[in-house]
């Protein structure tokens, strides 16, 4: 039997060339899976992929298995028409048309925050528009009946915490043209679907493809030095109020909420997608993700990990390449 074939994981920076704290999360997140994959393969050769197409029109690699694609800044229909835009639609029928075949060769995508807008304007799954001011902070979740027994969103029952930071959002479901492409709808911004938002949180969009508005990758360092900013803190207080400010601090605190949104929607996207072409490459699956989120929320704990320093020290067979 010859090498096992390596395993390509390509982030979809979407920043636009501004630095964030999301790339450090979703590189963090990477390299916690590509950890577990090797635990129990060691023979799997790992890679992560980083791409920035929208400030470099750098093409995206087709030749990876798992794609993060991140949020980012401005309109989602600042690049109508331009070689990116193009590329990630090609992209993503590619990685639907995949999925469908199954076997060593599926793909899969993970869309969030401006991703998320940018699939859900590509497939015209809903209204993508502007929202009357901007919401941002760590705010609650509501899965639907269905997103309840979805893997993605299973473990948190009726509701999760996220970060949110938009001002775009998608509303006015096509139902039927979801379903139709073997979509559905997983979370939303309110439990009725009106009341505190008409938002769509969160998709099923295709076989292949899950995305989501808010951002599963943030940290607990992440959100607070957001919240440094006097700047950000002042705009929070001045639209939500002290009271909610010093909750959502308190939350930041509470394993229940963000530290387990951390630990278990990415990772477990990951454990998920790697086991669905382990049989075909003769990869040994990975057991499913504990529930039980670090008690120190930081980027560098992973859920069935203790603490350990912060420092990022290269895994056995990692290799890092940028661009395509």
């Amino acid at each position: 039997m010859g090498p096992l074939r390596p395993l390509r994981l390509c982030i979809v920076d979407m920043n636009n060339g501004h630095v964030n704290q999301a790339m450090r999360c979703l590189r963090g997140l990477a390299a916690a899976f590509f950890e577990r994959v090797q635990k129990h393969n060691p023979g799997v050769s790992c890679e992560v992929v980083e791409v920035s197409p929208r400030d470099t029109n750098a093409p995206i690699p087709t030749d990876c298995d798992l794609y993060l694609s991140s949020g980012g800044p401005g309109s989602p229909f600042d690049g109508e028409g331009e070689p990116w835009t193009l590329d990630y639609a090609r992209l993503l029928d590619g990685v639907v048309e995949s999925a469908i075949q199954g076997g060593a060769d599926r793909r899969a995508l993970f869309a969030i925050c401006y991703s998320f807008e940018l699939v859900v304007h590509h497939y015209r799954l809903a209204d993508v528009v502007p929202r009357a001011d901007r919401k941002f902070g760590v705010m609650p979740i509501y899965t639907t009946s269905v997103g309840q027994q979805h893997p993605l969103l299973s473990p948190f029952g009726d509701r999760l915490f996220a970060f949110e930071h938009r001002n775009w959002e998608a509303v006015n479901l096509d139902e039927r043209r979801l379903g139709g492409l073997g979509g559905q709808l997983l979370a939303r911004e309110s439990r009725d679907g009106i009341s505190k938002g008409r938002a769509i949180l969160g998709l099923q969009v295709a076989p292949g493809v899950e995305a989501v508005q808010f951002h599963p990758e943030a940290d607990r360092a992440g959100v607070m030095s957001w919240l440094s900013r006097p700047e950000q803190a002042a705009a929070f207080k001045a639209t939500y109020g002290e009271v909610t400010y010093h909750a959502m601090l308190r939350t930041l605190d509470d394993p229940r909420r963000l530290a387990r949104t951390f630990a278990l929607v990415i990772p477990g996207w990951l454990g998920r997608c790697f086991n669905e072409i382990a049989g075909a490459r003769g990869y040994a699956e990975l057991p499913p993700i504990e529930d039980a989120p670090c008690p120190r929320f930081a980027a560098h704990c992973r859920p069935d990990d203790p603490p350990t320093p912060s420092a990022r020290t290269p895994i056995p067979g990692e290799q890092v390449a940028r661009g395509a």
